[in-house]
């Protein structure tokens, strides 16, 4: 192996992984050679604010360009070979075979150290039609050029896929006065969340024009004289000038694979926590790996720009330092998305996954403002959170509102990160003053009925459809309870509940229900207190009860 200075890594990949694993190792050595090789004409670029030139509201795209070539050799002394692809890689002679996109000359480049970035590329389905050219995805900035130049002739926009970059490229052509339909083929848009949080969002979707399908999935496509013909399992068809798909990603790791480099079993490349692969003196970073799962177990593929920019610090760390480089823990996932007026997050593990993995768990959802309810512009807080019943160890989070999402998932993962428990939420001190946030912030209402669950003090309920059938009193003001009406209810407002017991049948358990969920545990402490068996319907009528077009 070269001496620590003459080394030369060589970097397959720039963007996030790359690009910062170059740059942490320059500032290991300057000595060091440093090649980066990218396929593309852009080695350094913020993939994700794309859909953002798109709407204008990023509306210089030399923002988008963080570092050019000319700039990263100037910046890091480092080597970028551009429009040049890595065809193979030999481990055993460390070397890798490079094919210029410009003339076609194949050369070839020894290294010390590889690190493998090349990234995820979007899901093109083997589905009749899949090649015509108003079928369009969103990686990189030329792809970003190719969406752009068709929006003068593209009056209706067919999006396949309701995740993140789905919803933003959603948001965005509404923004630009297309017609959008969005079509899913999950029961719900972002399923990444759990189903009874994205309520909000598909109202504010609908409520901006654009048309949901949900639940219905891709056949084909067809030509037509306007553009495409979306063919959906359902027998559907719909018609639009552009698709734009967006439904996941696969990890380019076909030429780790050629290699005889370890793959896990949905095809990204296995790392240790230096992110080296099987391959000696070879790593991985970014999307195309797959990272330690701390909460669920196993492995798991995440495509976001945060896990990759800090696994290529690890990599980098771990070629100059060895062992005593710090390792990189594994990724929980915390990502989030604003839909128009609204913002949605999640962090850690969702139910559906806690539930799939056979990890036992409880859940909560609550209410609160995001500021204090008295001061201007509080907006209502929707919060999940879950937890190990054993040890009271926070599994994740998720959260959808108007305004402070994104500081509540924040405090979540890092209370996951740092193994808090439903206590630690209780009594975890938060920046208060009135236009910030509350005395009791609704990260700590999630503590209060998480241990007041565990304590026996709440029989929780999660949805409305597990109270059907029984006695539901719906403690609301008369006039709350007549606009947001919960079916098969008796309307009895908490103020005169002690008052009215002998209305509500005492031999059958009572389900109570409030518009956020506050009262209705104040009521079902009540009820109980009485010698009722009483329980709490989560989340309240505004997070619950059904609206049309949910």
């Amino acid at each position: 192996m070269a001496d620590m200075d003459s080394k030369h890594i060589v970097i397959i990949g720039g963007v996030a992984g790359g690009a910062s694993a170059a740059a942490r190792a320059r500032r290991h050595s300057e000595t060091a050679r440093i090649t980066v090789i990218e396929r593309g004409p852009d080695v350094s670029f913020a993939n994700c604010g794309l859909p953002y030139h798109i709407g204008g509201e990023i509306s210089d795209r030399d923002e988008l360009a963080l570092q050019t070539p000319d700039s990263l050799r100037q910046l890091l002394n480092l080597e970028v070979l551009t429009l040049t692809e890595a065809t193979a890689i030999d481990p055993n002679a460390r070397s890798v075979t490079l094919r210029s996109l410009s003339d076609g000359t194949e050369s070839s480049i020894g290294y010390d150290q590889l690190i493998l970035s090349p990234g995820a590329s979007p899901l093109r389905p083997p589905i009749p039609g899949i090649d015509n050219e108003r079928i369009l995805t969103l990686r990189n900035l030329e792809d970003m050029d190719r969406i752009m130049s068709a929006m003068p002739e593209t009056r209706k926009v067919g999006i396949v896929g309701g995740g993140f970059i789905g919803l933003e490229m959603a948001e965005q052509l509404a923004h630009l006065g297309k017609e959008v339909v969005l079509v899913e083929l999950q029961p719900q848009v972002l399923p990444q969340l759990d189903a009874e949080m994205v309520r909000p969002l598909q109202r504010e979707l609908r409520h901006h024009g654009v048309e949901l399908i949900l639940g219905d999935g891709i056949n084909g496509f067809a030509r037509s004289d306007s553009g495409v013909v979306a063919q959906l399992g359902s027998g559907r068809s719909v018609e639009c000038d552009l698709v734009i798909l967006s439904i996941g990603v696969r990890p380019e790791s076909d030429l780790a694979r050629a290699a005889g480099i370890e793959l896990g079993p949905r095809g990204h490349i296995t790392v240790d926590s230096f992110q080296r692969t099987s391959a000696p003196d070879v790593y991985a970073v970014g999307d195309v790996c797959e990272s330690p799962d701390p909460l669920v177990g196993g492995h798991v593929g995440i495509a976001l720009g945060g896990p990759a920019n800090r696994q290529g610090r690890t990599a980098a760390d771990h070629i100059f330092l060895g062992d005593r480089a710090l390792p990189y823990p594994g990724s929980i996932g915390t990502s989030i998305v604003r839909v128009f007026g609204l913002e949605a997050g999640v962090t850690g593990a969702s139910e559906k996954r806690l539930s799939a993995a056979g990890i036992r768990y409880k859940a909560v959802t609550v209410n609160g403002p995001s500021h204090a309810s008295y001061f201007p512009g509080a907006e209502t807080i929707t919060l999940k959170l879950l937890w190990s019943p054993e040890d009271g160890r926070i599994l994740g989070g998720e959260a959808v509102g108007r305004d402070g999402v994104d500081k509540r998932l924040d405090v979540l993962a890092t209370a996951i990160r740092g193994r808090l428990t439903i206590d630690d939420l209780v009594h975890l001190e938060l920046a208060y003053a009135p236009p910030f946030g509350s005395a009791k912030d609704v990260i700590n209402t999630a503590g209060f009925a998480a241990t007041n669950i565990r304590d026996g003090f709440l029989v929780p309920v999660q949805t409305l459809e597990e109270a059907k059938g029984h006695v539901i009193v719906d403690v609301r003001p008369a006039a709350a309870a007549a606009a947001l009406p919960v079916p098969d209810s008796v309307n009895i407002p908490l103020p005169s509940l002690r008052s009215r017991l002998g209305e509500i049948d005492k031999s059958k358990p009572v389900y109570t229900v409030c518009q956020m969920g506050k009262t209705s545990y104040f009521a079902a402490r009540i009820l109980a207190n009485h010698g009722y068996d009483a329980r709490s319907i989560l989340g309240g009528a505004h997070h619950q009860a059904p609206r049309p077009n949910d």
